[in-house]
This record gives structure tokens, sequence and C-alpha cells, in this order.
């Protein structure tokens, strides 16, 4: 069995283009996603403090 290790002073391989344009929308993708739960977290919480001080008026 050969020892991973040594392969890492080895120099680095190029990604083909393809796979490197999936893994990069992959990325943006997750982003937004994130971005927009956020977005609606924020909003639903504000929503919920705004019932409450209206509640006890």
């Amino acid at each position: 069995m050969e020892n991973p290790f040594k392969q890492i002073n080895m120099p680095l391989k190029e990604v083909p283009p393809e796979l490197k344009a999936k893994v990069m929308h992959d990325i943006a993708m997750a982003k937004l996603v994130m971005e927009i739960a956020e977005l609606f977290s924020y909003n639903l919480s504000h929503v919920i403090e705004q019932t409450i001080k209206n509640r006890k008026s």
C-alpha cells in the first residue's frame, strides 16, 4: 500500500473547466439559499416581535 502523504509534494493538476464551472455554480446556489434563508428568518422574527408588541397595547 502506498503512502498517500508522499503525493502532497507533487505538483497540482489542472481541474477540467466544466467541473470547475459546476462547483462554482453549486457554491453560488448554496450562498443564494443561505442569504434567502437569512432574509426570511430575520423578517419572521421581526413580525413576531411586532405582533407581541401590538397585543400588549
